[in-house]
């Protein structure tokens, strides 16, 4: 328990320095976790029934040499990846988001460095560092977040494509 306080500790100090802005990273990188969980959830855990769901729908038709059989084979396949690719755009936009919201902290933090600059004039070393690490920090975050995400949701692709692949040779077209 006193870890769990020392660790919230330091993640409230370190929002603190960087300004509001790492609240927005923060939530973008929260739901971007989010929709990837939910998506490595569905390809392990309701996926395998549906592709099996699939297969029998497939198996036990009588004609699967037809022109008819074959589209109703690429329809099945269409809604299987549609249902496999849902919310693979958003998770790329929220990873896209994150460095470009972390930018606006820099944008932030170099207007208060300048406000400071207007009105303590620029002999004050202290206000103007306090502004540029409220700069630097949310950049940071940002980056960091995003190349978090880039990672999995490039795994993630992969999975998905091959779960894909996976189900088309499951149905022999003859």
């Amino acid at each position: 328990m006193l870890y769990l306080m020392e660790l919230w500790e330091s993640v409230r100090d370190f929002l603190s320095t960087g300004g509001d802005v790492l609240y927005f990273v923060m939530g973008a990188l929260f739901l971007m976790w989010v929709l990837m969980i939910e998506r490595y959830w569905f390809l392990t855990g309701v996926f395998p029934k549906m592709k099996k769901d699939i297969i029998d729908r497939w198996n036990a038709r009588e004609d699967t040499t037809s022109w008819y059989a074959h589209k109703i084979r690429e329809a099945w396949i269409s809604e299987a990846a549609d249902k496999l690719n849902a919310r693979i755009l958003l998770i790329k936009t929220a990873i896209a988001m994150c460095p470009l919201i972390g930018l606006l902290g820099t944008v932030t933090g170099m207007i208060a460095v300048f406000e400071t600059m207007a009105t303590q004039g620029t002999g004050n070393p202290r206000l103007m560092a306090d502004g540029i690490s409220m700069a630097t920090i949310p950049t940071m975050a940002g980056m960091v977040a995003a190349l978090s995400g880039m990672f999995f949701a490039t795994r993630l692709e992969a999975k998905v494509k091959r779960a894909k692949d996976k189900l088309i040779d499951s149905l022999p077209h003859h």
